[in-house]
C-alpha cells in the first residue's frame, strides 16, 4: 500500500505544479500588456530624465556625457528658477483654496436639490468640458483684453480701463475657471453619501450650525475635499498654457520654464530641464502622499 501511495502523491504533486505553472503563465499574459506599457512609456522615460539631469549641456544644445551636479545647484541658487518654483506653488495653493471655497457650497447646494434639479446642475458644471480648454482660454483673453468685454462695459458706464490681461490675477481667473469642475465633482460625490441626520443629532446635543459643520460634516466629507484638492493642485502647478496666454511673459510658472528649456532656448538645455522636471515631480509627490494619507481605500 505504501509503495502504491507514493506514485499517487507524486502524480498529484505534478498536477498541482502544472496548474501553478499554468496560472503563472496566465497571470503573466494578463499583466504583460500593462507592464510593457508602463515600462516603455513611464519607467524608461523617467530613467532617461534622471540620467540627463546629471549630464552637462553642450554649446549647441547637445548633451556632453560628463556627470555633474551643476544643474541642481543652478535650480536652488538662481533667482529665476527659485522664483518660478515659489510662484507656481503659491498660484497652485491659491487656486486650490479658492476652488474649494467656491466648490463646497456649490456641491452642497446641488446635493440639497431634488433629483431633477441635481441632474441639470451637474450638467451645467460639466458643460465647459464640451469645449476645448485652449479655446476657453482664448475666450478669457477676449474678455480681459484692454479692448475686451469687461473694459468695454467699464467705459460704457464712464469708468477708466483696467489692465487685467498679462497679470497674475488673469492667470488665477483662468486657472480657477478651468479647474473648478475638478473640485466640485469629488466634493459632490462625498457630500451625496453624507448622512444629514448627523447634523440634526449634533444640533440636538447643543452644537451650533458652524460647529456641527466643522466637527461632523467636514471631517466626514474630507475624502472628497482631499481628492478635489489633488486634482486641482497638481495640474495647476504644472500649467503653462494659461500662464502663457493670460500672463504673457510676466507670469512665468514651472511649465513655461520647462517648455523654454526643452524647445525655445537657444541652445536648448535638456539637462537643466530634466533636473527641474525631477524636482517638480518630487514636489507633486507630496500632494499625492497627502491624498493617500487623508483617504481610505473605500473612499478612493
Amino acid at each position: 500500500m505504501a509503495s502504491e501511495s507514493v506514485p499517487i502523491a507524486q502524480a498529484q504533486q505534478s498536477t498541482l505544479d502544472a496548474l501553478a505553472r499554468r496560472e503563472r503563465r496566465s497571470l503573466f499574459g494578463l499583466l504583460f500588456p500593462g507592464l510593457f506599457w508602463l515600462i516603455l512609456f513611464f519607467a524608461m522615460p523617467l530613467v532617461v530624465i534622471l540620467l540627463y539631469s546629471f549630464l552637462t549641456p553642450g554649446p549647441t544644445g547637445n548633451v556632453i556625457w560628463r556627470f555633474t551636479l551643476d544643474n541642481y545647484i543652478t535650480l536652488f541658487t538662481k533667482d529665476l528658477y527659485v522664483n518660478a518654483y515659489v510662484r507656481s506653488l503659491w498660484i497652485g495653493l491659491v487656486t486650490t483654496v479658492i476652488c474649494l471655497l467656491i466648490a463646497y457650497p456649490l456641491a452642497l447646494f446641488i446635493v440639497q436639490r431634488t433629483p431633477r434639479w441635481r441632474g441639470l446642475l451637474i450638467f451645467l458644471v460639466l458643460i465647459p468640458f464640451w469645449t476645448n480648454f485652449l479655446v476657453r482660454t482664448y475666450a478669457w483673453m477676449i474678455i480681459l483684453a484692454n479692448n475686451g468685454v469687461i473694459n468695454s462695459l467699464l467705459q460704457a458706464v464712464g469708468l477708466p480701463r483696467q489692465t487685467m490681461l498679462n497679470t497674475t490675477g488673469a492667470v488665477l481667473v483662468g486657472l480657477i475657471y478651468g479647474e473648478l469642475p475638478f473640485m466640485v465633482l469629488p466634493i459632490y460625490a462625498s457630500i451625496d453619501r453624507f448622512d444629514f441626520t448627523l447634523l440634526e443629532a449634533a444640533s440636538d446635543l447643543g452644537a451650533s450650525r458652524w460647529r456641527a459643520f466643522l466637527r461632523v460634516m467636514l471631517p466626514l466629507t474630507m475624502p472628497g475635499v482631499a481628492a478635489g484638492s489633488v486634482l486641482v493642485f497638481i495640474p495647476t502647478v504644472g500649467q503653462f498654457v494659461v500662464s502663457d496666454l493670460l500672463g504673457g511673459a510676466k507670469v512665468d510658472m514651472l511649465g513655461n520654464l520647462l517648455q523654454r528649456l526643452f524647445t525655445r532656448s537657444n541652445p536648448p538645455n535638456w539637462p537643466l530641464g530634466s533636473a527641474m522636471a525631477l524636482i517638480f515631480m518630487l514636489v507633486l509627490t507630496v500632494a499625492i502622499i497627502f491624498y493617500f494619507r487623508t483617504t481610505t481605500e473605500e473612499d478612493r
